[in-house]
């Protein structure tokens, strides 16, 4: 924005420089009327004179006020009443000065302070115009004294010089304003660039992966992220301690301040999450403010998980062809021998053990080539109550299950999900379900409840509850219980779920036995 810009709109910065300008216009109103009426007593006017200092003092009051509210009420326009009242300021000190003798009262002097004032107000635009105004009226006043026979024409040296130092003070002030508007600039680009970092930053704090907190030196917690937040299971109060919120990152903490080298042990904190804790000073000295990282250790396994999974996948995938054929080739060759050793006990229980075999990695072939089609999802909108029936009456079908499946479910339970994806998962759980269950009536439940706008459908057996040092491995890979198992099953329906933006977890029921539970996302996408 150039001068004229400002000028043309000025801020609220200009309007109370030019209050200030007409505070200070008053004050000195006033020491000169105390003055005057001092140096009354010794005639510092004529009798005849009294009435004009009255009547133009009185004049340059009634102004001043005028110029208050208009200050006030920011009309007219900035630059008028700043001309306006840098006019008056000259013809009332001129004035006096014609009153008090001319240029020989020194009142002239008073004309410098006002111009500069009045050159740093407007940002040098109108200095020299002011500085013109002024000249112009001592000239003036010092030709009426020449003509009127008072001054001679040597007096004009005085007011020539005075002129010279108006505009040389107004020139000053032009310089100094062009350089406090470049300061000015200069502060503002400084300002936004600290905005913008300072939100850039706190961008940064709030989507790194870690837990960040700014702990100062006596253990005070100064900032923390939503990470960390999500991390440890609770927000710290304002200012509050870190050995109080969270005693075990003040104990590590308080060991590292004493040992930098000391390498951190994992934490546990109240959500039962394992976290990494590391510490960077943020200056030389250990004990001004630190940061503190947490780790969220079981993300990174689940980060090394993926990787490993993601070339086995892409393993697998290479040699699908190669062992679906040999393996294909082995259940022909065991149907074979069982047909000619038809009558043979021995070689139908050893054509029994290699078909088995044969369809166990079969299936483990085409579960871990699940993997690599999880990222295909075409979600739709889906009303469970619709939904379940057929799909209920189709696994009871498939995997003989001749006790009914109880379920509840809101008619306006609505998700978005994969159809493919949510068949696949729930038949899953399901035929877990029904394989560990009493296989009664009621054995085997669904039900589809509602939460923070979520929907939530619970998968429900009374048989025998997962141990619970097997809990935190149930949704690992090639985890399994059974001898039979592969161990993918529920890592896939997690995956499944996930990449519909769900979630899968195992809570162990009050009233006893297994509940897996699906926790669905918004219908806007957004993720649980």
């Amino acid at each position: 924005m150039n001068p004229t810009q400002r000028l043309s709109f000025p801020t609220e910065l200009h309007w109370r420089s030019l209050a200030l300008f007409n505070v200070f216009r008053l004050l000195v109103l006033i020491a000169l009327l105390v003055s005057f009426n001092w140096l009354s007593r010794r005639t510092a006017f004529e009798p005849q004179d009294w009435p004009i200092f009255i009547q133009l003092t009185t004049a340059y009051i009634l102004l001043s006020l005028l110029f208050a509210v208009g200050i006030a009420r920011r009309s007219p326009a900035f630059h008028l009443q700043l001309g306006a009242q840098v006019l008056v300021d000259v013809l009332f000190i001129v004035g006096m000065m014609h009153l008090l003798g001319g240029i020989k009262s020194g009142l002239g002097i008073l004309l410098l302070p006002y111009l500069a004032a009045a050159g740093l107000i407007s940002r040098g635009r109108m200095s020299l115009f002011h500085a013109a105004l002024a000249s112009l009226a001592l000239l003036g006043q010092q030709m009426w004294q020449f003509w009127r026979g008072v001054a001679n024409s040597e007096e004009f040296l005085v007011p020539a010089l005075l002129c010279l130092a108006c505009f040389a003070v107004a020139w000053l002030a032009h310089r100094l304003a062009r350089h406090a508007q470049a300061s000015e600039r200069l502060a503002e680009q400084r300002g936004i660039d600290l905005a913008n970092l300072g939100q850039l930053n706190a961008r940064i704090l709030q989507d790194v992966s870690d837990g960040v907190l700014v702990v100062d030196h006596i253990g005070r917690i100064r900032q923390c992220n939503d990470q960390a937040v999500r991390l440890i299971g609770l927000r710290p109060e304002p200012d509050a301690m870190l050995a109080q919120s969270l005693p075990n990152v003040g104990e590590a903490l308080a060991v590292w301040r004493s040992d930098p080298q000391h390498v951190p042990q994992l934490l546990q904190v109240a959500s039962r999450k394992t976290l990494r804790p590391r510490f960077v000073a943020l200056s030389e000295s250990s004990d001004d403010e630190v940061l503190i990282y947490l780790e969220d250790m079981d993300r990174l396994r689940r980060e090394a998980q993926q990787l490993k999974l993601a070339a086995l996948g892409r393993l697998t995938a290479n040699l699908a062809h190669e062992i679906r054929n040999p393996l294909g080739a082995i259940s022909h060759a065991a149907q074979l021998l069982r047909e000619e050793n038809d009558d043979d006990p021995l070689a139908a229980r050893l054509t029994q053990i290699i078909n088995e075999n044969a369809g166990r990695l079969e299936r483990m072939v085409r579960d871990v080539l699940e993997l690599n089609r999880r990222d295909r999802v075409q979600m739709s909108a889906i009303n469970l109550a619709d939904w379940l029936p057929t799909f209920l009456d189709e696994v009871r079908q498939v995997e003989w299950i001749d006790a009914p499946i109880m379920f509840a479910c809101p008619h306006d339970a609505v998700i978005r999900f994969d159809p493919a994806h949510l068949h696949q998962v729930l038949w899953n759980l399901l035929r877990n379900g029904w394989r560990y269950c009493t296989k009664r009536p009621g054995s085997l439940a669904l039900r589809v409840t509602e939460r923070d706008g979520r929907w939530r459908l619970d998968v429900v057996n009374d048989g025998p509850p997962v141990p619970a040092d097997a809990q935190s491995q149930l949704f690992e890979p090639f985890f399994t219980t059974e001898s039979k198992g592969t161990g993918l099953g529920l890592y896939i329906a997690r995956e499944i779920c996930a990449a519909n933006a769900a979630l899968l977890e195992y809570l162990p029921p009050p009233e006893g036995g297994a509940c897996f539970r699906i926790v669905f996302g918004r219908q806007d996408g957004q993720k649980v």
